[in-house]
């Protein structure tokens, strides 16, 4: 989403945005049943929902369609709220805009939860919602819980069950170099008791290596240490890992082509 200006036919470079005047004056006017109030205060608040919608722009959804359900969210915001308490639009329509979204992600997943825990996940994310603006802050899964009265392990297990799945291939953390990503954290258990380096091909291909690449792949691989593990086994930082463990995979590569 990162470069792109127009969204549904709205050119995001002259997105409208509106002085705490200017906000105060149109609120109470939509209070009062003034339409066109409502239609300058949904046009004043659309950047509010586009930075909303870039925390979801890794999740493969179309940006036009996160926005729609965004705007579907601004307008249910300024619906219910309460210009008479001490509290910004922003701080109550920001928890609305991003609820909408996730119900839309967690009703079209593809990954299909049963009907009584997405029961449970709205109830408990319309329940956060309200205590972040009622405190201020994240409410804990504890305090979820309590307010709900359900135990903590249903609150969690529901948040999990709609939480939309991450690629294995995203970044997490990058230092100027290669990025980081949820793979190279993860333990390789397949192949720990494997016989890989046995394939003639492929054993062939290890002893091409270097003594340090060899260790590294040794490590990761047929011991199945994480890469944060490796690092502290070999002295080096764990980025440097993750580029010779690269580094040695692609000349591995060649080397089985080659043969």
């Amino acid at each position: 989403m990162q470069g792109k200006v127009e969204i549904c036919g709205v050119n995001t470079a002259e997105l409208k945005t509106l002085s705490p005047v200017q906000m105060d004056a149109l609120l109470k006017k939509t209070k009062e049943g003034d339409e066109n109030a409502r239609d300058a205060l949904i046009e004043g608040n659309l950047r509010l929902v586009l930075s909303v919608i870039q925390r979801f722009d890794r999740r493969g959804e179309s940006p036009d369609d996160l926005f729609q359900v965004g705007c579907i969210g601004l307008i249910k915001a300024i619906a219910n709220f309460d210009p008479t308490k001490n509290v910004r639009f922003s701080t109550y329509g920001v928890p609305m805009i991003a609820g909408e979204i996730r119900r839309y992600l967690r009703d079209n997943s593809v990954i299909r939860v049963s009907r009584s825990i997405r029961d449970v996940a709205y109830r408990v994310l319309q329940c956060k919602e309200a205590m972040l603006l009622r405190l201020d802050r994240e409410p804990t899964l504890e305090e979820i819980a309590a307010e709900l009265q359900i135990p903590s392990e249903d609150v969690s297990e529901a948040l999990d069950a709609v939480c939309a799945p991450v690629s294995l291939y995203d970044p997490i953390y990058s230092d100027g170099g290669d990025p980081l990503t949820v793979m190279d954290h993860v333990r390789d258990q397949k192949n720990t008791e494997g016989n890989w380096m046995e394939h003639i091909t492929l054993q062939n291909a290890f002893r091409r290596l270097g003594d340090r690449e060899k260790q590294i792949l040794s490590l990761r691989f047929y011991d199945g240490k994480t890469q944060m593990e490796v690092a502290n086994l070999v002295g080096i930082s764990q980025a440097q890992v993750s580029r010779l463990e690269k580094s040695a995979i692609r000349t591995m590569r060649k080397n089985v082509t080659v043969s």
